[in-house]
């Protein structure tokens, strides 16, 4: 502690030298081979950020193999740090300062254009002794390239400097790291040490003194090396937060709305939100079902909410696949499903580790025939939370299956929101259990809502068939004349009831001009982002952005219609018109784009891309003066 009170009084001292840009924001990466834990090291320091009152926004960079080779380009595992004094909605652009633990994990960043020219890096130096001769020349190269690319590029002797505490440099760089960055950030040192002690608590008093000792390690070898720091300001919070992503915030969203059984089979990258459920969940007086396959799982949800409840399962893409002769059963038979899909890239297995929108049309029409079900699209980490308590009512109060779409984006993704303070109006109200009046029928549709009293097994007076298959109001298989027909009427008539209480959003902006870019989802906070910056250069370019995809709130197409061009900016595929096959007759457009063009007859165009990260902000920005370009020229 000696040494440390040392570093701060020299720290101190370096300051008043005026070495410290003050800064509104940052964006820093931490990227090495997997199983170095870059990510625990950029959690933490998200963590800590946040807990000084900073905005933060966190992305984790995940290969695609769990144990890919190290020290190649592909195989970069990593996180995505972004800080500032403001509320931070989206991962940015490209980064400004980059910590890497070898020079090809950099590189699979720099390929990937998430670099900012001329940003600082901070490199593991080891390799430029190394004993093989292929990976010094390597190094070297590297090195030599990107620094007459104008790259900023200081050497770092992370593993010499961990192996004077302990033996493994793999378990301990990233809290070197951590270290480091608490300087040149200027973070909280007592926060971050806070923090070492949560995350290794549980290891012993042994590991929590050494991981202190590499903090501690990393953060005076900065002050004495390095000739800059950063200070991004932090706010005073006024209010209590939590820190946490989207598969943790759906999992507490989970326990806030009642649901009592979550049904599961491990998939990427939904599974942490069934991770946590499982440490948690019984305190809560829940069970996590761990299923021999999807369809099992989705079977057992059904079957948990038929007995009286409403229970969820959690998957991705292929999972929802599987899912799907299941989630019609449960919307033939009238039984509430909350079904959360984790979206990834695909198809088939695809990018598992990466981020893609490409579920909504499958979400909407993947079922044979025709099955009502209300899709949502939750759009921030908070909103993970609060999706699942609205997903558990509708899907009680219209006995449908719900499904609610998140992403790889904010699955991994961290960000501070205010702490929720629980309300007994989230769960439900206790089951009427009385006697069902003699002659009450199980499908006895309103003839206005489509909504019929639901009857649970064991309930006096409830006895009736429950069947996936076509059948009367009594619940009979009937294939007669007209009976699938009205059985699809009333199913269909609780959508439109659901609809007619959605409130028409917002739009971002004017409520006309130029042009108006429409997204969904995880992309909200970098179009708001982009739209903000074009509004104060003056343009007339606003935003709008839809929670609910089935069905849509009313008023949009009036919407649409006061703005020169609409535009969808979306994480899934559209056809690119460089490409000199592609016209307007054969063009296949981005999923929003399909929906809002065919419900409302406007002619909507996208911005799409299935690269497999979150769309930049700087992108949009760019397609927005293009676009508005090509109307005014």
């Amino acid at each position: 502690m000696a040494a440390l009170e040392t570093a701060l009084s020299e720290k101190s001292k370096v300051n008043q030298g005026g070495k410290t840009l003050k800064l509104d924001e940052h964006i820093v990466e931490i990227v090495s081979d997997s199983g170095e834990g870059a990510q625990t090291a950029g959690q933490a320091f998200g963590t800590i950020s946040a807990r000084m009152g900073n905005g933060i926004w966190t992305v984790e960079i995940i290969p695609a193999e769990i144990e890919p080779p190290p020290r190649t380009a592909a195989g970069a595992s990593g996180i995505r740090i972004r800080l500032g004094t403001h509320n931070i909605t989206n991962m940015g652009d490209e980064a400004d300062l980059i910590v890497a633990f070898n020079e090809q994990a950099l590189l699979g960043r720099e390929q990937a254009d998430n670099l900012k020219k001329g940003c600082t890096i901070l490199l593991e130096n080891k390799w430029r002794n190394s004993s093989s001769k292929i990976i010094r020349d390597q190094y070297v190269s590297t090195y030599n390239r990107l620094v007459e690319d104008g790259y900023r590029i200081i050497e770092i002797p992370m593993e010499d400097e961990t192996l004077k505490i302990v033996k493994n440099p793999r378990r301990g760089k990233n809290m070197f790291v951590l270290g480091l960055l608490s300087y040149v950030y200027a973070r909280d040192i007592a926060l971050a040490e806070e923090h070492v002690k949560f995350i290794f608590t549980k290891k012993g008093e042994k590991v929590v003194d050494s991981n202190m000792q590499l903090l501690h390690s990393g953060y005076n070898w900065a002050n004495k090396n390095l000739d800059f720091q950063f200070d991004v300001p932090s706010v005073k919070m006024t209010e209590a937060k939590i820190v946490t992503n989207g598969n943790v915030a759906v999992g507490l969203g989970v326990m806030a709305s009642g649901m009592d059984v979550c049904a599961m089979y491990p998939i990427t990258p939904a599974t942490s939100a069934s991770h946590y459920l499982s440490e948690v969940f019984e305190n809560a007086g829940g069970i996590v079902h761990q299923a021999e396959d999807e369809i099992a799982a989705c079977a057992f949800a059904i079957g948990a909410s038929y007995a009286g409840k409403c229970a969820v399962t959690i998957t991705s893409g292929p999972g929802l696949a599987l899912k799907t002769e299941l989630i019609g059963l449960a919307s033939m038979a009238e039984i509430p499903l909350v079904i959360v899909d984790v979206q990834r890239g695909g198809p088939s297995t695809g990018l598992p580790t990466k981020v893609e929108q490409g579920d909504l049309l499958a979400a909407l029409f993947g079922s044979p025939g025709d099955t009502p079900k209300i899709v949502m699209a939750p759009a921030t980490i908070e909103d993970c939370f609060y999706s699942i308590i609205t997903a558990r009512k509708i899907a009680e109060t219209f006995r449908i299956p719900v499904l609610v779409l998140t992403d790889a984006n904010l699955a991994t993704g961290q960000q501070p929101f205010p702490r929720p303070n629980f309300k007994q109006e989230w769960l439900a109200p206790p089951f009427d259990q009385s006697p069902v009046p003699e002659g009450t029928i199980p499908y006895n549709w309103d003839e206005k809502t489509g909504l019929s009293k639901r009857i649970i097994p064991g309930q006096a007076g409830g006895l009736h068939r429950v069947t996936g298959l076509a059948h009367t109001r009594a619940g009979k298989v009937a294939y007669g004349p007209g009976v699938n027909q009205e059985g699809c009427d009333y199913r269909s008539l609780k959508l439109a009831a659901f609809q007619k209480t959605l409130k028409t959003p917002q739009v971002f902006g004017e409520t006309e001009g130029d042009l108006l870019v429409v997204g969904w989802g995880s992309t909200k906070g970098a179009i708001e982002e982009a739209v903000e910056i074009a509004q104060k250069q003056g343009l007339k370019v606003s935003s709008l952005h839809l929670k609910f995809l089935q069905p849509m709130a009313s008023g949009l197409k009036e919407i649409m219609e006061k703005f020169k061009k609409v535009i969808t900016v979306e994480i899934n595929f559209s056809d690119n018109k460089k490409y000199e096959l592609i016209n307007d007759e054969n063009r296949r457009y981005a999923n929003l784009a399909w929906l809002l063009r065919a419900r409302y007859l406007i002619d909507i165009d996208n911005f799409s891309n299935v690269a497999g990260q979150p769309i930049k902000p700087g992108s949009i920005l760019e397609m927005i003066r293009e676009e508005l370009g090509k109307l005014n020229s």
